[in-house]
């Protein structure tokens, strides 16, 4: 058999072992599946090029382990986070792994154009058939200047506001659905649908699935609304997890897509054989944090560097409740309180961010809370 075919089947595979793309199954003692997101952080003394490196060390071990999926974010004017192009890192990503699913956490619709999005998802799907998920946000993921320099315009909250309107163009450009009539009828996002009904032509049953991304109540409604699943940000917005998931589950309609609510939240956690390496680890993120929220976006500074800094009253108040929600120290503290969260929350799947300066400790941590959770070593 062919290296294409032996591809496919792996991704059909894939896509049957969850069902619907969506619900994923939870291995092990783990409450619920286990996933990852990834920033793809660039340390300091590091490189982009390391980073990718490691995010691919990282997607590689999360299917070895069975980690359910494995998504990135897209950031930008950010100097520690190499992740402003999810498509473009999915798509390497795709190359060097075979059946975890792969997806943005997401893509911000606002910054761009819904037939780019559709385009560059269907190409994906095209590269990893059954195993590509597109959550998308309606923040634009980085600062007012920024965005205004990637929309090309000043008014900031206008993609934000108009977010269900693109949502349902995208939706149309990948179901190549426009009715008769509409100025976009004739135009097709390729790889697509249209290639299935031109003559002689065959095109993949699969489309990638919808996941709306939030960290307060709109997506959470809207996601509930239309029936499609739904990605809260706990790792950065804990207050509101409760609040969001109530309204998510609330406002759930049944849809072609999810006859019932399909929740995952990301949560910050890092794992290491003993406490106090744990602590150092995190308190990496917890400078990189302190930076960003003052102003001063940099690199991930490394365990020295943050273990010599001198934070003054308010920045110690700010990382005292940042390091409240992030899980972490040895692996059996750590599995402790990702089933309290699991529990607390009722979610149904819990999306793994590890903060830490060096890619060596994030992937040790994954190992560690796979472990811990008697996953499959593959």
């Amino acid at each position: 058999m062919s290296g294409e075919s032996d591809h496919t089947r792996g991704s059909d595979a894939a896509l049957h072992e969850s069902g619907d793309g969506i619900r994923g199954t939870a291995l092990g003692t783990a409450p619920v599946p286990l996933s990852v997101l990834d920033l793809v952080t660039v340390g300091a003394g590091n490189t982009a090029a390391g980073a990718v490196r490691t995010a691919v060390d990282i997607a590689r071990t999360a299917e070895r382990r069975g980690f359910h999926r494995y998504w990135v974010a897209e950031h930008h004017s950010m100097p520690g986070v190499a992740s402003s192009s999810p498509a473009v890192l999915l798509a390497h990503l795709a190359a060097h792994t075979e059946r975890i699913r792969l997806g943005s956490g997401g893509v911000m619709l606002p910054n761009h154009a819904p037939l780019v999005i559709a385009e560059q998802f269907g190409t994906l799907e095209a590269m990893a058939p059954g195993r590509v998920d597109l959550g998308l946000g309606r923040a634009p993921g980085t600062d007012c200047a920024t965005a205004a320099a990637l929309r090309r315009t000043r008014q900031l909250h206008e993609g934000a506001d108009e977010f269900p309107q693109q949502l349902a163009e995208l939706t149309r450009f990948l179901d190549d659905s426009f009715p008769d009539g509409h100025p976009y009828a004739k135009i097709h996002a390729v790889p697509g649908p249209v290639q299935a009904t031109s003559p002689g032509g065959v095109q993949s049953a699969h489309r990638p699935p919808l996941w709306l991304l939030g960290s307060s109540g709109f997506s959470a409604r809207l996601a509930g609304s239309l029936g499609l699943p739904f990605a809260f940000a706990h790792h950065f917005s804990a207050a509101n997890t409760l609040p969001a998931l109530d309204l998510y589950r609330a406002s759930f309609r049944p849809s072609e897509v999810l006859s019932e609510p399909y929740a995952l939240i990301g949560v910050a956690a890092l794992a290491a054989e003993e406490e106090r390496e744990a602590r150092r680890q995190v308190m990496t993120g917890a400078l990189s944090m302190v930076r960003l929220r003052t102003g001063r976006p940099g690199l991930v500074p490394s365990p020295e560097e943050a273990e010599a800094y001198r934070f003054d009253e308010l920045e110690r108040g700010f990382v005292d409740s940042w390091l409240g929600n992030v899980v972490h120290g040895t692996p059996d503290a750590v599995r402790q309180g990702l089933d309290d969260l699991a529990k607390r929350t009722g979610a149904d799947e819990l999306m793994i961010t590890a903060n830490a300066h060096g890619g060596a400790a994030r992937l040790r941590s994954y190992e560690l809370i796979a472990d811990a959770y008697g996953l499959p070593r593959g």
